[in-house]
């Protein structure tokens, strides 16, 4: 066994390839569907819990529906693309196996809501974690602020400069950026084009990142 830093990973993107189904459903659904006038970029809200996205939304950009509707339609996308559409990554399993194996210890820090968490979580069999951390479980902003990582490492008695994140988003690189993790930038077809420029490293696929964690 060696001394292996703990890794918090992302969910969305990360664990599971749901970035493609919530991009699809936002740039034709969602957007389209919602607002009125200019629509964001995919990079501005991606990586946010979806009620501060609605926040986000009222204050840059021109909401046709309330928070309670925006929310349901995210509530009944999500248990689809959860329950039945989304894939592991590849080699997930093996690489949390070999970090278990070296003693590292080991989060899901996610802005996803707890009920989709567990469900992938349940779906695919995944764990245990040390810790499974939601947005909504903290009084605090969620990404792109530091305090869901500053909290994280607490809750796994670590400070967050000796914490490895995995990220695939702007928001949540620079989430944990801010709380002074060491970051893994995660690329996939899905976010080829994100800025991911705050992170220390970024990897290409999961053989890259399986080098990079266990390397």
């Amino acid at each position: 066994m060696t001394d292996q830093p703990p890794v918090l990973f992302d969910m969305d993107g990360v664990i599971v390839d749901s970035e493609t189904y919530w991009h699809a459903f936002e740039e034709e659904t969602l957007f389209p569907e919602t607002l009125a006038g200019d629509h964001p970029d995919l990079d501005e809200v991606t990586g946010m819990n979806y009620r501060e996205i609605y926040d986000y939304l009222e204050t840059n950009y021109e909401p046709t529906i309330t928070k309670t509707e925006f929310i349901e339609l995210y509530n009944e996308t999500a248990t689809k693309i959860y329950g039945e559409q989304v894939a592991l990554m590849d080699g997930f399993d093996a690489l949390t196996d070999t970090l278990r194996d070296r003693g590292a210890k080991l989060a899901i820090v996610s802005s996803a809501p707890k009920s989709w968490i567990e469900t992938t979580v349940d779906r695919f069999s995944l764990g245990p974690f040390d810790l499974v951390l939601s947005a909504e479980d903290i009084d605090a902003p969620g990404k792109p602020e530091p305090h869901i990582y500053e909290h994280a490492a607490s809750e796994i008695d670590a400070d967050p400069a000796d914490c490895i994140v995995v990220e695939d988003s702007e928001n949540g690189v620079t989430s944990a950026s801010r709380a002074g993790a060491y970051v893994v930038g995660y690329r996939t077809g899905p976010n080829a084009e994100t800025d991911l420029s705050l992170a220390d490293v970024v990897v290409n696929g999961p053989e890259e990142l399986r080098a990079e964690l266990l390397d």
